[in-house]
């Protein structure tokens, strides 16, 4: 049937098998998980080394290939040894059976899934496929996931059920937790004890109380045509934009996730999405997999990005408070997420996975380097909402740059007044869903559109392990977020000794009515000198010697108030 399509190209990577047309487990695999189901006295499973023992055997019936060596001995670590007694009762009296039952249930959940996934909205694009399927490169679109199939995918990766042979050709990173158990008993560090803390506290919540709502996992791609009406954009777009750069909050304490507020956070990604999230890895990225798990699940069909592409997902919850970063990452007991939810049922967590050049040393400041971080950065902020916004603002060619050398807003409507108004005020483009009345079915649900107020929420992207310059991928992010007509960019320094002035410094810039065309060619000359040598000062001190005495005065003035 039609609404199976789906699942026979996702079949090669799922545990389970199409027979006469509807998704089953391997029997050996149905046994184990319906003795389980029932309790440890009727599995067996009551201790961590006869949950190895049934993973073992249910990883050989779904996939030829072994468990990482040492995994079997980590599970029994891990639940035996280093889980408090108390909480491994709980475990195999309560939540094995609890994730046994879901596993059960996951060929009837895909199933109401893929019948059900042809029915989404949008308000530009009409109905949009948002299937379980491989979202391949170059290929935007859009999954949606009920959050108690994303509890089951999980649960999968637990057992280490999903086959792993064919995922390399897809470009895409290892979803089982097998190696995560591995490592714990391979070489014992307390990281992948608390990774494993994070994701056992996330299934100890559930089981109590299913999550209900769903998640978004859309793959955005800047088109390489510069036909489309906002392309991967060229030297061009960026020195001869004429739009105003957006207001910029600098925070040099505190943390990105504990944002107030709803804001699209930053992933500082690996190009493999959730990067050593389920291996070594403990910095941003993976930290941010561990206390929300549920984005785990993106990466059994996302394969690896392209330079014009980034990843947005939208609704997961946070469950997990942690202390630490890299070496010293703990688990630090359970979080409450208050955030609300959004008409669909999405948690309003927005994350955006972006990856940035991978110590790239002083070709960071060549041109073409500079351009693909800032168009990366560009996909990543670029808002769905303000496509009208945007073809008000770009047609006839402006995107070009052609217009009186700048990109201007054409019909007499002046870029400010164009940038200030409510994208929702300008005509709606005849043929759009949103022109039609939208049918009362179950199957049928509007993704809602970003809400004009939601900003830009990121820090060291591409710094640190990465090599980048702090002060440059500050100002590659600004541009891109202004670019994308982003409200704000709130920017968490982590007490970087390099950004202690990017307050005064975007402060300046602002004062002085800097475009984006002008930063950015400011930030094109700058490095120029750096890679000729020229210069070895950071860009803060390049720029500011400019300032006059007048422009100093009056700057400190506006700070003290």
């Amino acid at each position: 049937m039609e609404e199976m399509e789906d699942a026979a190209s996702m079949l090669p990577y799922l545990p389970l098998e199409l027979r006469s047309s509807e998704l089953s487990w391997p029997p050996a695999t149905a046994e184990a998980l319906a003795a389980m189901s029932r309790g440890p006295e009727h599995g067996g499973v009551a201790s961590g080394e006869a949950l190895a023992a049934a993973v073992s055997g249910m990883r050989r019936a779904s996939d030829p290939s072994p468990l990482a060596r040492f995994a079997p001995q980590g599970y029994a670590l891990f639940f035996d040894e280093l889980m408090p007694r108390e909480d491994a009762e709980k475990w195999f009296g309560e939540v094995i059976p609890f994730l046994a039952n879901l596993l059960l249930r996951l060929p009837e959940l895909l199933e109401y899934h893929w019948r059900h996934a042809r029915g989404y909205s949008r308000s530009r694009k009409g109905r949009v496929e948002a299937g379980l399927r491989i979202l391949d490169r170059q290929q935007a679109g859009i999954v949606i996931l009920s959050r108690e199939l994303v509890a089951a995918l999980l649960a999968c990766s637990f057992f280490s059920l999903f086959p792993v042979i064919e995922r390399g050709f897809k470009h895409l990173p290892m979803i089982n937790f097998d190696s995560l158990f591995a490592n714990l008993y391979e070489s014992y560090d307390e990281k992948p004890e608390s990774k494993m803390r994070c994701i056992t506290h996330y299934f100890h919540r559930i089981s109590s109380n299913i999550p209900v709502g769903v998640v978004s996992f859309e793959r955005k791609v800047l088109p390489l045509d510069s036909n489309h009406l906002v392309p991967y954009g060229k030297v061009d777009f960026w020195s001869k934009s004429a739009f105003p750069l957006c207001h910029l909050e600098v925070h040099d304490s505190g943390l990105m996730e504990d944002h107030s507020g709803e804001a699209l956070q930053v992933d500082f990604a690996n190009k493999y999405i959730g990067g050593g999230a389920l291996n070594w890895g403990c910095v941003q990225e993976e930290i941010l997999f561990m206390i929300n798990p549920e984005l785990i699940v993106s990466m059994l069909f996302l394969p690896a990005l392209a330079d014009n592409e980034a990843i947005e997902i939208v609704g997961t919850e946070r469950f997990s408070n942690y202390t630490g970063y890299a070496s010293s990452f703990k688990f630090s007991g359970d979080y409450i997420d208050k955030k609300d939810t959004d008409r669909m049922g999405r948690h309003r967590t927005r994350i955006v996975a972006i990856d940035a050049l991978c110590r790239p040393g002083i070709k960071q400041y060549e041109l073409q380097l500079l351009l693909r971080e800032i168009n990366k950065a560009f996909c990543g902020f670029s808002d769905d909402s303000k496509y009208q916004l945007y073809e008000r603002v770009f047609q006839e060619n402006c995107l070009a740059g052609l217009v009186d050398g700048r990109v201007q807003v054409s019909n007499h409507v002046s870029g400010d007044d164009a940038l200030q108004k409510d994208p929702a005020t300008f005509p709606r483009t005849e043929g759009g869903a949103g022109d039609k009345e939208i049918p009362n079915a179950e199957a049928l649900t509007q993704i809602p559109d970003d809400e004009d107020n939601i900003g830009i929420v990121t820090g060291n992207w591409g710094c640190g392990a990465f090599g980048g310059d702090p002060e440059l991928k500050s100002m590659i992010q600004w541009l891109a977020a202004s670019q994308a007509l982003r409200p704000f960019m709130s920017y968490y320094t982590f007490g970087t000794e390099a950004l202690q002035n990017l307050h005064q410094v975007s402060q300046w810039i602002l004062l002085h009515g800097w475009t984006v065309g002008d930063l950015w060619n400011m930030l094109v000359e700058y490095s120029s000198q750096r890679l000729k040598r020229e210069t070895k000062l950071g860009f803060f001190a390049w720029l500011l010697p400019s300032v006059t005495a007048d422009d100093a005065m009056t700057f400190n003035t506006l700070d003290a108030t």
